[in-house]
């Protein structure tokens, strides 16, 4: 995969939504997002990571540092977004499948005067 964790990711896809932000600006979003403070020393080593993988760029704007996706980043963000939709779909496909499934099932058992749980009819 082509970031190893959620925190790499969700910076990317802020940055995709975004465009460029400064730093600052960037881990604000993700803090927001998670509605904790991250710790300065991880937040910039991992955007220093993101940008050794060459999925982001980094520039200097007077004395703040941009950050934007690279082409690279932008494929990345789009993969896991096509790779995540597959998922959901396949999933919502397999619990319909379940739901007919288990009003299938309900065939076959009887209920109790009491109003008890279905059992299996012998």
């Amino acid at each position: 995969m082509w970031f190893q964790s959620g925190r790499r990711r969700d910076l990317c896809a802020i940055l995709y939504d975004a465009g460029e932000l400064r730093g600052q600006q960037l881990k604000r979003r993700v803090e927001a997002h998670y509605d904790t403070r991250l710790d300065p020393q991880s937040f910039y080593g991992t955007l220093d990571a993101l940008v050794s993988k060459g999925h982001l760029s980094r520039r200097t704007e007077d004395i703040h540092e941009v950050y934007g996706l690279t082409e690279r980043g932008e494929e990345g963000v789009e993969s896991y977004y096509e790779w995540l939709t597959e998922r959901v779909e396949a999933g919502r496909t397999a619990q319909a499948d379940e739901s007919d499934g288990s009003e299938r099932s309900d065939e076959g058992e009887e209920s109790d005067e009491a109003g008890e749980e279905a059992r299996p009819t012998e």
